[in-house]
């Protein structure tokens, strides 16, 4: 496997993952841009827009009789908040041309439309199909009103909300259904067109991928695209100083919802593998403080666990619990942070945490769109780090540096949804 990196134009970069170890080639192309809540909503109709018909391909139907011809090929798109940007994603999956019955260029094609659906939209007078913006609305209205059918996702993101109330992270990708009615076919379209003249563009090709830089350089639609000084955030905005901020819901709920959102206080970039086995430990894993102590021991929990978030220095706890159960479970949480503050932990425990961290980086690179994830994650955080420098900067952390991070963590906000 090689990993390449080509600037294509100012702004403009190809991510050629040259791999021989899949039967596909998966074709992706991100833009990345800072999330607003005046634009979020127009943002996540983007794809829904796009993926109903472009230029040449004016229906879904041109498109998906397309897509068989390319034997079979999947497309799929969708948007992510990662940090402060919104960014949107686009995939084509196609066969790699070693296991075509002739000689075709398979990934040429599968590039082209892919560019073709994202580039070249279906417009007619400077406005977008305006029966499918209509529709779209629709559909984007039941996407964010559903945000309330998973009680555990909602509840983490109102702690988030809580947490960066006000600020870009706060936004929820999906936008407000009070923007919707602001939108037309025709102000959607140019704010489309402002986005992708001003927005970070990304364009990853994984599998048999010796020709992709030739084929993008001489593609009509990238020459045509201009250079720009690309607009996305690195470091982003911190949360709001909170000192452990009560907030409680009411919903008809069966079972409560906690959240915990803790801020990290990391003095270096080191500081961020040992934040990785110090959540690892606390409740990454199942054999962690919080899923043995809170779920096992105390019988508290239906489910308990914690991800740290890299690119805004956050922990959050998550734990579905009977409602009577609040103060307890709560109680035996703040106990477990304290632990791993005073060096309540062994080293075996350590060793377990490193053993699921480096299982998890090896699978890095046994799934496409997850190891297109992991460079673009380093594109965005301007840090370089192969996956053999991964595991060893893991296997080099120490007890030392687990509660050196613990002591540098702080409860911002505790989010209980009850009825």
């Amino acid at each position: 496997m090689s990993y390449n990196k080509v600037i294509l134009k100012n702004g403009i970069t190809l991510h050629n993952i040259n791999t021989d170890k899949f039967k596909t080639n998966l074709c992706a192309v991100f833009l990345t841009f800072p999330i607003t809540y005046e634009n979020a909503t127009k943002s996540a109709l983007i794809p829904l827009i796009l993926k109903r018909g472009s230029k040449s391909l004016k229906t879904r139907e041109e498109i998906t009789g397309k897509l068989a011809e390319l034997y079979g090929a999947q497309f799929d798109c969708g948007i992510e908040k990662s940090g402060d940007n919104h960014v949107i994603k686009f995939y084509l999956e196609s066969l790699n041309e070693d296991y075509l019955p002739a000689n075709e260029n398979l990934l040429e094609k599968s590039i082209e439309v892919l560019l073709e659906i994202v580039f070249n939209p279906n417009v007619n007078n400077g406005e977008f199909n305006k029966e499918y913006v209509e529709q779209e609305k629709k559909n984007l209205e039941q996407i964010i009103n559903s945000k309330i059918d998973n009680k555990s996702m909602y509840a983490l993101n109102r702690c988030v909300e809580e947490m960066y109330k006000g600020k870009p992270y706060g936004v929820y990708k999906y936008g407000y259904t009070e923007k919707l009615k602001e939108i037309t076919a025709k102000n959607l379209y140019e704010y489309y067109v402002s986005l992708i003249s001003k927005c970070k563009i990304d364009i990853f090709i994984s599998g048999n991928t010796n020709n992709a830089e030739t084929i993008l350089k001489s593609n009509k639609i990238i020459e045509e695209l201009k250079d720009r000084n690309a607009e996305f955030e690195r470091e982003g905005q911190l949360s709001n100083k909170n000192t452990e901020k009560q907030i409680v819901d009411k919903m008809d709920v069966a079972q409560g919802k906690i959240t915990i959102g803790l801020d990290l206080k990391l003095q270096n970039e080191n500081n961020k593998y040992a934040a990785q086995v110090y959540n690892t430990i606390l409740g990454g894993s199942a054999n962690s403080k919080l899923f043995q102590n809170v779920r096992e021991k105390a019988s508290l929990a239906y489910t308990v666990s914690s991800n740290y978030v890299k690119l805004k220095s956050n922990i959050f706890i998550r734990a579905g619990i009977e409602i009577e159960n609040y103060e307890k479970a709560l109680g035996i949480i703040k106990e477990q942070l304290e632990d791993m503050k005073n060096g309540n932990f062994t080293e075996k425990e350590i060793e377990q945490a490193k053993r699921t961290l480096i299982a998890i980086i090896n699978n890095i690179t046994e799934e496409q769109d997850v190891e297109i994830t992991y460079y673009y994650g380093q594109e965005l955080s301007e840090k370089k780090i192969n996956i053999l420098e991964y595991k060893e900067m893991i296997k080099n952390v120490s007890k030392e540096d687990i509660i050196n991070v613990a002591n540098n963590i702080n409860i911002n906000t505790i989010y209980f949804l009850r009825n």
